[in-house]
């Protein structure tokens, strides 16, 4: 998995993710100060999905787009340190190598 972290998105970033976002553009985000990007494949993002929702007050979204190596991007919105502790804990599950996330 790739990982980044948007700290304070301009408005242009956050309109081409919420162009771009699974749910379309009128589900709305509420304040975002922080963006989380990960990408994977399929069963990796759908098990981060779910750990960054379970561990901290984010909202995470896939991102459209068109990959010929079916890799998802991922964007995992709220407080930046909401967004970093959604980060953290989807690699330590990751380096935990388990099969149970």
């Amino acid at each position: 998995m790739e990982y980044r972290i948007i700290k304070s998105p301009t408005q242009g970033t956050l309109d081409i993710l919420t162009r771009r976002k699974g749910s379309g553009a009128g589900r709305e985000l509420g304040p975002v100060d922080a963006v989380g990007l990960i990408q994977g494949r399929m069963i990796e993002m759908v098990c981060a999905a779910d750990v960054a929702e379970k561990a901290v007050g984010v909202t995470v979204e896939d991102i459209r787009g068109n990959c010929p190596q079916n890799m998802i991007l991922l964007a995992i919105f709220g407080d930046t340190a909401s967004v970093e502790a959604a980060m953290d804990e989807i690699r330590r599950r990751e380096k935990e190598g388990r099969e149970e996330w």
